[in-house]
């Protein structure tokens, strides 16, 4: 983690949760954190708590289906706090409905968070890095449900997306010659996996 200390990391999905453990546990450890979320009161209440640690948190709302705010939050953090070394993306989201009879906007709002935002907020980060000739690492946080169908309607199909998407850049960047890494790192759900008998 050393030639980490005083880089900046942005963090989706930071204001609860996973993203919001992250964020702590990097800014202790002396990274300088910019934790993107729709709410800012949450944001702002983390900032609060994360006083006196060795890294900073800088706080910035942002909804990650919006193109525009999220254009908008990298160029923000370039211009004002500096080059992007590292992005976590955690955002994600679950809607309940059915894929056979389901509420197409509820579709939507999953795949516009979990597979869109990660794929324009990973652009973003990657021509920052690219830019300021920085070798940075982008983390996807992904799902069991992207390696194993659970019903979850568009939620595991959304997670499978990510497991390809992570192996599609990982090949572009080698591609380009780029030094700069991307993976992904499944987490347990809270979904219950339905057994066959």
């Amino acid at each position: 983690m050393d030639r980490w200390v005083g880089k900046i990391c942005v963090v989706t999905g930071a204001s609860s949760g996973i993203g919001a453990s992250l964020a702590e546990k990097l800014v202790e450890l002396g990274v300088v954190v910019v934790g993107l979320a729709r709410r800012m009161e949450k944001l702002e209440e983390l900032a609060k708590s994360f006083a006196g640690k060795v890294g900073k948190f800088h706080p910035y709302r942002c909804d990650i289906t919006k193109n525009e705010e999220v254009i908008n939050a990298f160029k923000w953090i370039t211009s004002t706090i500096g080059p992007i070394s590292i992005l976590i993306n955690n955002a994600g989201v679950a809607r309940h409905t059915t894929l056979l009879d389901g509420d197409e906007s509820l579709w939507s709002t999953v795949i516009d968070t979990n597979v869109m935002g990660l794929c324009l907020a990973t652009r973003e980060a990657v021509r920052s890095m690219k830019t300021n000739g920085i070798d940075g690492h982008i983390v996807h946080m992904n799902s069991v449900g992207g390696h194993s169908s659970f019903l979850a309607n568009m939620y595991s199909p959304s997670k499978f997306a990510i497991t390809s998407i992570t192996e599609v850049m990982r090949k572009e960047l080698m591609q380009a010659g780029s030094k700069i890494k991307v993976s992904h790192k499944s987490r347990i759900d809270r979904y219950r996996y339905i057994k066959r008998k």
